[in-house]
């Protein structure tokens, strides 16, 4: 099984995936963090609030997923922290062999670009709750899963 050391996140090393969502102490606000796309004409902007599962170290993966029409974005709320686990690839699947993981603080959001494959949100030691913004028309094309072969983050 692949096992992949779970990395602190920084904007250059996810920069290949997406952007990370942050506001600068003593800034009140920040626009246009991140680009918002929408492949889809018809599909409307889904904002929803999640619970994501929460976990602790090592752990499992064997599927992961991709919007191939939206980008999807993440805020954190009440300081949970995220595990993302995300890898390059397009119809042929993820390409395991570059993924990498990577563990959000609780103050940070991001989104992911379209197409990008990553595992389903997890938290990490403690339940929480995020906001996230898709675009979504209620089609199977929404998101598409793949099963992976076992990949454990350490």
């Amino acid at each position: 099984m692949r096992q992949i050391r779970l990395i602190p996140i920084t904007a250059e090393a996810f920069a290949p995936f997406g952007v990370l969502n942050t506001i600068p102490p003593g800034v009140a606000r920040v626009n246009f963090t991140a680009p918002v796309e929408n492949l889809r004409t018809h599909a409307k902007v889904n904002l929803a609030m999640v619970r994501p599962p929460m976990t602790d170290l090592p752990l499992r993966i064997e599927m992961m997923e991709r919007h191939c029409f939206s980008t999807q974005a993440f805020i954190p709320l009440g300081g949970v922290r995220a595990i993302l686990l995300v890898a390059a690839g397009g119809d042929d699947g993820p390409d395991l062999v570059a993924a990498q993981a990577f563990l959000v603080p609780g103050d940070i959001g991001f989104s992911y670009q379209v197409g990008v494959w990553h595992a389903g949100m997890t938290t990490l030691g403690q339940a929480g709750a995020m906001a996230m913004l898709v675009h979504e028309d209620g089609s199977a094309a929404d998101t598409e899963f793949r099963d992976i072969a076992p990949v454990e983050i350490l």
